[in-house]
This record gives C-alpha cells, structure tokens and sequence, in this order.
C-alpha cells in the first residue's frame, strides 16, 4: 500500500510539472514567461482578450514583446535602478492607487444586485427596453422612373411565393443598387434607419406587397417588396436582466464611494495651506 501511495504522489507530481511545462512559453536566462504573463500583457490593453483568444501571428508578437521587456528588467536591475531615489518614489505612488483599486475591487464585488431589484427597475422603465416597429423589406434601385414601372408591370398580377421568387430574380439581374446580388435584401430596419420617402412607403405596406408606383429618393427610383413588418414591442426581462443589474450596481457602487468620502472627510483632519 504503501509503495502504490508513493507511486500516486510520484504521478500526480509529474502531472503538476508537465501541467506548469505547459504554461511556459519561454525561458530568459532561466527565468519563465508564462500564459499568465502573456494575459496579463494583453489585458493590459485589451481587456476582452486573452492568449488563448488571439491569432498565431499576435500571439508570436506578444511573447516577442514579453522577452524583450524581461531582458530591459535585467538591464535595470544591472544598472542599480532599483535603488534609484525617483524610481523609489514613483514605486510608492503606484502601490498606493494599486491599494485603492483593489479596495475599491474588492468593495465592489461585495455589492449584490437581487433579480427582484432589476425586476423592479425594468417594470418602471420599459420604455427604455422598446423595440420600435420593424420592416423586412427589398428593393430594386432604378435610375430613371420609367425603369422602375416596367419592373412593376412585370410583377403585376403575381402573388405569394410567386412574386418574391420573381422579385428576387429582377432585383439580381435590374437593380443598381448595392444590394442587388442579394436580391435586393435590406433585412429589418425602423423607420429612422431609411431616407423619409422610402421609410413611409415601406412602412405603410403589408407583408407580401410590392409598391404600386416607384418611390423617388435621391438614390434614384425604388421598387419596394415588404417582406414581414414586426410590430413595436418590449424586450423580455430575462433577455435585459444581466444588463440591468450590471447598470444598478455601478450606479449603486458610486453612490456608495460618494457617500463614503463624504463620511471620511468629515472624520478627518484636513488643512489645505
């Protein structure tokens, strides 16, 4: 029993090692640039990334600058900057407002944001989670309006599938505008997303209509096909609830620091000269 136990720290150390081995991504003079130290680097700068998240040609570039930036370190220590009067009380400064951050980390994550509280805060502010009403249009882009009445007298009398399928093809082979190799797809948009004209005749439509006369703006003559219109509606609690409680407790943390100073001020002895 005793020599299997042996064998089992034997094994767990040598995954440890090979689990640390891993993590290493080079040696400078024997010391180690880690992942950790590549995250660290990237965070610094980038936040939402991480070694793991960036490309091959970024990930050589962030170890290149990790190994020049050990090899500057040891060319300072070299040069007795470590007891250098000004570096000494830059030191200190920088200990201080790391103290503060980390407080003021920690103070933070001690603050917790019920669901009960977010709900109450998006039942008294829907208003600001509307989605305004939608169109699902396309279009044909013509230059001139006779153009773009020849494109309607091929439409007329088709319905349904029918139509859109015909829609499409005349928009690939006719249209001028960008949009026309997808059929003239403009996806969903509210009325603010489009120029006055087009917005009011989309708008006015029903899904599965084509416009009865072209819509003149200053892209040209349009030929509107109203695919599906989405009515005004509220996002959903769940949908919003992580954002919510994010926002409260930002403004809650603030509030919080504010009040706090105030306290502090007032028990302290404070001389400005």
């Amino acid at each position: 029993m005793v020599k299997i136990a042996k064998c089992a720290i034997v094994i767990c150390g040598l995954s440890v090692m090979a689990l640390e081995a891993n993590d290493i991504l080079a040696t400078v003079d024997g010391k180690n640039i880690t992942v950790g130290d590549a995250d660290s680097f990237i965070r610094s700068s980038q936040p939402t990334l991480s070694y793991d998240t960036i490309g091959d040609k970024e990930k050589k570039q962030v170890l290149e600058r990790l190994i020049e930036k050990r090899l500057f370190v040891e060319e300072a220590k070299k040069a007795g900057i470590e007891k250098d009067p000004e570096y000494l009380e830059r030191l200190e400064r920088m200990k201080e407002d790391l103290m503060i951050n980390q407080w003021m980390k920690n103070e933070y994550k001690k603050m917790i944001i019920s669901d009960g509280e977010a709900r109450e805060f998006y039942d008294k502010n829907k208003d600001k989670f509307k989605i305004p009403e939608r169109v699902h249009a396309r279009h044909i882009l013509l230059k001139d309006e006779k153009s773009a009445k020849d494109i309607i007298s091929k439409l007329s009398g088709l319905e349904g599938d029918e139509l859109k399928k015909r829609f499409v093809e005349l928009a690939k082979s006719e249209s001028k505008g960008p949009t026309a190799s997808k059929g003239g797809d403009l996806g969903y948009f509210s009325k603010d997303q489009m120029v006055l004209p087009f917005s009011k005749a989309a708008f006015s439509m029903k899904p599965g209509e084509v416009s009865s006369k072209p819509v003149k703006t200053q892209f040209g003559y349009h030929v509107i096909y109203v695919e599906d219109v989405k009515k005004e509606s509220v996002l959903p609690f769940e949908d919003v609830k992580v954002k919510i409680a994010q926002k409260l407790k930002e403004k809650e943390f603030a509030d919080k620091m504010q009040l706090r100073m105030q306290d502090m001020k007032k028990k302290a002895k404070i001389e400005i000269k």
